[in-house]
């Protein structure tokens, strides 16, 4: 396996949800640096039109339950042939980590992440006016509730703790000044939908879909000191504010390293731990301010930078549960059209400890190491070594097929191994993982001579080994 070869398929699990060999080989004759502008590329992905999808699935937009709608979302991250784009949609849904919990409206958390997709690789700004105008974010935060004269902080509060500078970069006088400028940001018809909501009437035409509205009677227009600038503040100024600030560009840069590079600790601990490569902050925070705070070119320096193409960087992240469904689902192409059994993989990833559009708080979920316990490890291996064993499904009958062409089905124990780290994405597995594979192929190989093995017998030994190949240490990691 040529180090080209490893290095786009690196590139394809951080940027994406990984590749199978036939993917990766129709990457082999484009230039790395081509790879990565294609994955930034700014067009509409090509997928099945929306209203289509919800003729298979109805409850996915329904706003009584969070399960359908984060189904829904899990079918686009499978399907989708814009990768890139999608992974950012999940990386600003743990950033300003909004619930079903609170919310209640699935349709409203959708359309947030429709937001996230037309803005998520732009302007940090725009961004940042977006998701304050948001209906579910504003339910989420508290911000119908923030009143001239009576003001609420709690969206002040996490604008500027959780969503831009961080701890240490802010006092609580800016929380409350932050939090006047974003009076009379809320949504409309409020009383009205909650008694909707109270009698339990919302169907048949509701479905919610809330819409944001600027209510001037009720914004705070006196003057306002924020970050030591003073003025008749509104929203806009607070973000235009927020986003000339160092700290806020060095906040971005490390969730961007986190997400992309390396695990790094929770959000919490950032004011008390530096972080990792305080180098590629740095050139990450020089991108942010050279670039007018522009999410994509900040991702074309990190796709493109040496910390990233580092060997040293390759499965330094565990996968989040959504990382790991995904990618296994398509591998195994279960999904070429919206299916019933979409909703019972979401389920499955939230055994693993990760519930589309509910996480646990406004921090969002913890990354790295602490997806990992007893409980979680064992849905994950269950669910790897249940999808990708079985024959049934197209993407592993593909890649069985291809091993069996080269031979390598019964005849040669590392032949077979190396085949099935290949055909799953060119894993590199270290020495004493690939030892282990092999001896497990050498104690399940048919006792029947090879040259006798029944071709039953020889795809089931190659579907057993992908199966234990999903399970290793380097499958779990990106």
């Amino acid at each position: 396996m040529s180090q080209d070869m490893q290095l786009k398929a690196h590139l394809m699990r951080r940027a994406g949800f990984g590749s199978n060999r036939q993917q990766l080989e129709a990457l082999a004759a484009r230039d790395y640096e081509a790879i990565v502008e294609g994955l930034l590329d700014r067009k509409q992905p090509n997928s099945m039109a929306e209203a289509l999808i919800r003729r298979y699935h109805p409850d996915q937009s329904a706003g009584f339950e969070s399960g359908g709608a984060g189904s829904y979302w899990l079918y686009r991250l499978v399907s989708t042939d814009a990768p890139l784009k999608e992974k950012m949609t999940l990386f600003w849904h743990s950033v300003f980590a909004t619930g079903y919990a609170k919310v209640t409206v699935g349709k409203v958390l959708n359309d947030q992440l429709k937001m996230f997709r037309k803005h998520g690789m732009g302007s940090f700004k725009t961004l940042l006016l977006e998701i304050s105008r948001d209906p579910a974010m504003i339910i989420w935060l508290d911000n119908v509730d923030n009143h001239n004269g009576a003001i609420n902080e709690n969206y002040g509060r996490e604008l500027l703790e959780l969503f831009s500078l961080g701890v240490g970069n802010y006092s609580e006088e800016d929380i409350k000044e932050c939090s006047r400028a974003f009076t009379g940001w809320t949504v409309a018809n409020t009383e009205y939908t909650r008694q909707l909501a109270v009698r339990n009437s919302i169907w048949p035409y509701g479905k919610i879909s809330w819409r944001y509205e600027f209510q001037g009677e009720d914004h705070d227009d006196g003057e306002k000191t924020f970050l030591g600038e003073n003025g008749n503040f509104q929203g806009e100024d607070i973000v235009d504010i927020i986003c000339r600030q160092p700290a806020t560009a060095r906040f971005i840069a490390r969730h961007l390293y986190n997400f992309f590079v390396a695990d790094e600790p929770p959000v919490p601990q950032w004011p008390y731990e530096p972080p990792s490569d305080p180098d590629a902050i740095e050139t990450l925070v020089e991108a942010y301010f050279e670039n007018n705070y522009d999410i994509r070119a900040m991702l074309r320096v990190l796709l493109n930078s040496n910390f990233f193409r580092s060997e040293n960087c390759r499965y330094a992240k565990v996968k989040s549960p959504a990382e790991f469904v995904t990618g296994i689902l398509r591998l195994t192409e279960e999904f070429d059209v919206p299916k019933r059994e979409i909703s019972e993989r979401n389920a499955q990833m939230t055994y693993m400890g990760q519930q589309l559009l509910n996480p646990p708080s406004v921090e969002g979920w913890h990354q790295g190491v602490e997806w990992i316990d007893t409980g979680s490890l064992t849905e994950r291996i269950n669910f790897a070594s249940q999808q990708l064993g079985d024959m049934q499904k197209p993407g592993v009958s593909a890649m069985i097929e291809n091993i069996m062409i080269k031979g390598c089905g019964g005849i040669q124990d590392e032949n077979l191994v190396n085949e099935c780290l290949d055909q799953m994405g060119a894993i590199e597995a270290a020495p004493e993982t690939k030892s282990v594979l092999v001896e497990f192929a050498r104690k399940n190989k048919s006792s029947s001579p090879a040259s006798e093995a029944s071709d039953i017998e020889v795809r089931k030994q190659i579907a057993d080994m992908l199966r234990l190949v999903a399970c290793i240490p380097e499958f779990q990691r990106a």
